[in-house]
């Protein structure tokens, strides 16, 4: 079994998402008392965040990176961000280690694929919804991402930093950001990615009409394939 590298911490909740769906798929495909061999680093959202409000990428790619370096130096095979939105910087991330990293766009650009999922919604923060960095990786895999109405990014946004961090579930916001998906629908997307870890918190798929991608769980998945492999 290969080490699995995790950088985490944004936000924790997230985090938390990734060592425990680890841990319950190896132990569902291995039984008994198998569990994954994990390394994880955490980092301090607070800092992440006034860098990102200050638009200050290039010490976020540095401080990730340094991250990744410490994670390689324990011992990991391979390497996720567990994270979307800063997947912004994971060329700096990959850049910066000898061991692959597990990039979330490729590994849902896949599933869609392999769903029958051409043309697909985006809800997640609003650097992942404004800034392109995210829409071009599926679209270099043939995959057209639609992304909400402006009108609409604070709104997810602040569910995502406001609540969903603090593990806090809100049912008014649920219905807000399914009406949101609904929008996507008729705009013509076949399925809706949940692009951001802590929106699985809050859009169950019986909550919405089209077919829910749940990034978060498909990188998992693919993280236990590669070291099961």
């Amino acid at each position: 079994m290969q080490t699995i590298g995790l950088i985490g911490g944004m936000s924790w909740e997230s985090s938390l998402v990734y060592y425990r769906d680890l841990n319950l798929g190896v132990q569902e495909r291995l039984g008994g008392l198998s569990s994954p061999k994990v390394v994880l680093s955490t980092v301090d959202f607070a800092e992440l965040t006034d860098l990102e409000d200050n638009e200050r990428w290039d010490q976020i790619g540095d401080l990730l990176a340094e991250a990744g370096r410490g994670v390689e130096r324990a011992g990991a095979d391979f390497l996720l961000l567990c994270t979307t939105t800063f997947h912004k910087v994971a060329d700096a991330v990959s850049d910066a280690v000898d061991i692959p990293l597990l990039h979330l766009g490729d590994v849902v650009a896949e599933a869609c694929k392999q769903g029958g999922h051409s043309t697909v919604g985006l809800i997640g923060t609003k650097v992942a919804m404004e800034d392109s960095f995210f829409v071009d990786r599926l679209a270099a895999h043939g995959v057209t991402v639609l992304v909400p109405d402006a009108k609409h990014h604070d709104t997810l946004n602040d569910a995502i930093y406001d609540e969903l961090v603090h593990g806090n579930v809100v049912d008014a916001t649920r219905r807000r950001v399914v009406a949101i998906t609904e929008e996507l629908w008729d705009a013509g997307a076949g399925a809706i990615l949940l692009g951001c870890t802590e929106l699985e918190l809050l859009i169950r798929r019986a909550d919405i009409e089209l077919p829910a991608i749940p990034c978060t769980t498909l990188h998992v998945q693919a993280a236990i394939d590669k070291a099961l492999a």
